[in-house]
């Protein structure tokens, strides 16, 4: 494979940046490991913008309007060769956000608000055994906060209710392993991130009595495994495919509180499985470009309203430029998100039906700097 077409094996990792950038509702990142793999030493800062529009029509007849806002997610990785066979890897980014604000325009839900953010730091070592078998591992450690609010008529005895989770930060392993074949760019690589658990210190308030006090509220971001795969077809285009796995059934926020009072938690969804299929092509010495296409399932037929879609199909498109030791990255990423029904109260009835051509705009680029 020509030495050009190596340059621009990072391509994936653009593409799976922008396709994750919504997926699952608050899965953000998608936990790439892109820079690890790089040659020599390297450093890469990534910015992506996404634009999600959400909406439906709730029981009432209301219209949600647009009930997704806007939001950035930067990143930074570098890798250091600490020896021939050694390997350091360090990535910042936000792998776990969500941004979700009803309007007047819907009595059902007016009001009702999820504002939370997380930012962790990934710290890896890679050790190559030969040209053909490498193991990774290391610690991911995660700092996150939110704020939830449930308003509006749909919440019947709990509508008022606010949440409040102060910021923790807490840790847990990420460990892998590679097979390769340098001679076809094919790459085989298995990345498990272990699941981390929060103690967030708890407010809780509502003009329901019961429902005011002040605890600590366990959150567990989910485990995940990323299954990555590369291979040369020709000696200008390269496919590649992933799978990300995230078991979304142990994400559970349920308050003290809140679930004394209701029997529930907060959030509750079942496991998620992503798949990434896509092709890069090289076209001149300095010019690439890369496609994609992802696909989410549908999953269970009513959501909370926390969670106002479900399942997803997407397509990304990127153009890669590469000079000396500079690599210039530039896509853009069309997500069609899957139709879903709201519902609250105990047992779940039907709130609200969301699919008024639901989709999200991703535009990222990304500066890479061998030295």
């Amino acid at each position: 494979m020509h030495e050009t077409m190596r340059s621009h094996l990072s391509a994936p990792f653009l593409l799976f940046a922008l396709s994750s950038a919504w997926a699952s509702g608050i899965d953000r990142s998608g936990q790439g490991l892109g820079a690890l793999f790089e040659n020599g030493n390297y450093v890469e800062v990534a910015l992506n913008r996404v634009i999600p529009e959400v909406q439906g029509r709730d029981a009432s007849g209301g219209r949600t309007q647009n009930v997704a806002g806007d939001y950035y997610l930067p990143s930074v990785s570098l890798k250091l060769d600490a020896s021939e066979r050694l390997a350091l890897g360090f990535v910042l980014d936000q792998p776990y956000g969500g941004d979700l604000l009803y309007g007047a325009s819907t009595p059902l839900f007016a009001g009702t608000l999820v504002d939370t953010t997380s930012h962790a730091l990934l710290g890896l070592a890679r050790y190559r055994f030969n040209a053909y078998f490498s193991v990774h591992g290391g610690m991911r450690t995660q700092r996150a906060l939110a704020r939830i609010d449930l308003k509006g008529l749909a919440y019947g005895p709990v509508d008022g209710y606010e949440l409040r989770l102060d910021p923790d930060t807490a840790s847990a392993p990420v460990m892998g392993l590679a097979v390769e074949y340098p001679a076809i760019a094919l790459r085989l690589a298995i990345t498990y991130h272990d699941a981390i658990q929060h103690r967030f210190k708890t407010r809780e308030s509502a003009p329901l009595a019961p429902l005011n006090g002040q605890s600590t509220t366990t959150v567990t971001t989910p485990r995940a495994v990323n299954v990555d795969f590369q291979t040369g077809l020709t000696q200008d285009s390269l496919l590649f495919a992933r799978l990300r796995w995230v078991k979304w059934s142990e994400f559970r926020v349920a308050p003290r509180q809140f679930a004394r009072v209701t029997g529930q938690g907060l959030v509750d969804q079942p496991d998620t499985r992503i798949w990434t299929l896509g092709l890069v092509q090289q076209l001149t010495p300095a010019w690439a470009v890369a496609v994609s296409l992802d696909y989410e399932a549908r999953d269970k037929p009513i959501h909370s309203p926390l969670a106002p879609s479900s399942g997803r199909k997407g397509i990304t498109l990127a153009a890669i430029y590469t000079r000396d030791r500079y690599r210039v990255s530039a896509g853009i990423g069309y997500i069609e998100l899957g139709d879903t029904r709201l519902g609250t109260g105990r047992p779940v009835l039907e709130r609200a039906r969301m699919g008024d051509d639901n989709h999200s705009l991703a535009l990222g680029a990304k500066i890479g700097w061998a030295f």
